[in-house]
């Protein structure tokens, strides 16, 4: 049989960790594939597979829109902001009014974060870039008057004396009934109907051993937790590795196509995207 090698890509962060943990460290029979990890922050991620670089990779759903020629949407992997997701925290006490004449610290162009706060705030806002992990220090050393955040800083900016100005994934489903989709897997689309099958089939049977297997999953996810102790990474997995992560659903489904549909119609997308997942 010969072996195939599946290049995969996702952050660095203990929700990944956690759900890739089963391919990672050989706990299920992946036949005839053999996965390599590479671990980047999602917005380098999104940057790739602009490219095509990978052949499994997480991505923002924002940055779906852009590469619906070169990869498909995975059923399994995403993560869902149930009521809850990017914020904008300051130092100063401020109101989402306040937001457009300020300078917010952003963790990429391409991020749903990014996407959701363009369209909370369509008359524009002055922002820079800046990596995800050190928004928070910006944020509080004054560089910045605000910041928007993605991944466990979400649960960790209270620590840095900070506040939260608006948590968008709130704002999302008050706005639309709809829990507000973050990010997601996709798969090359060149690699076949039977490739991608499969691959789809183990990145499942990977997310539900993790949450089989939650203590030892956790064990390895907590190698890639800045600044958490255990019991705020099980938070924090809890919060982005669940039903959600093992199957989008047609809430999900619908959740994917009106944020997509939401940022063509606001003329942040510049085409309109036919969504297509994996079968």
């Amino acid at each position: 049989m010969t072996t195939q090698l599946i290049r995969v890509g996702h952050s660095p962060d203990p929700d990944d960790a956690f759900m890739f943990h089963a391919l990672a460290n050989d706990k299920i029979d992946t036949g005839r594939f053999r996965f390599t990890h590479e671990l980047q922050d999602i917005e380098t991620l999104n940057r790739r597979a602009l490219k095509g670089e990978l052949d499994v990779t997480a991505v923002s759903i924002h940055a779906y829109a852009y590469l619906l020629d070169k990869y498909a949407l995975l059923p399994s992997g995403c993560s869902m902001g149930d009521k809850y997701g990017p914020m904008v925290v300051s130092k100063k006490k401020l109101s989402i009014a306040d937001l457009p004449n300020v300078k917010i610290a952003v963790p990429g162009t391409m991020t749903t974060a990014f996407l959701a706060l363009k369209l909370l705030l369509p008359q524009g806002f002055e922002y820079e870039v800046v990596p995800f992990d050190e928004i928070l220090q910006v944020v509080e050393s004054e560089k910045f008057d605000a910041g928007l955040i993605i991944h466990e800083g979400q649960l960790t900016f209270q620590n840095q004396g900070l506040s939260l100005v608006v948590d968008l994934g709130v704002w999302w489903q008050e706005k639309t009934g709809l829990p507000l989709p973050l990010g997601g897997n996709v798969v090359r689309r060149d690699l076949g109907h039977e490739t991608i099958s499969e691959v789809s089939r183990l990145l499942k049977q990977s997310i539900q051993y993790a949450l089989d297997h939650r203590k030892e999953s956790l064990e390895h996810a907590l190698k890639y937790a800045r600044d958490m102790d255990i019991s705020l990474a099980d938070r924090f997995v809890g919060m982005y590795v669940n039903e959600w992560t093992l199957d989008y659903g047609e809430r999900g489904r619908e959740a994917v196509r009106r944020l997509l549909e939401e940022g063509h119609k606001a003329g942040i997308i510049p085409s309109p995207t036919q969504v297509e997942f994996v079968e």
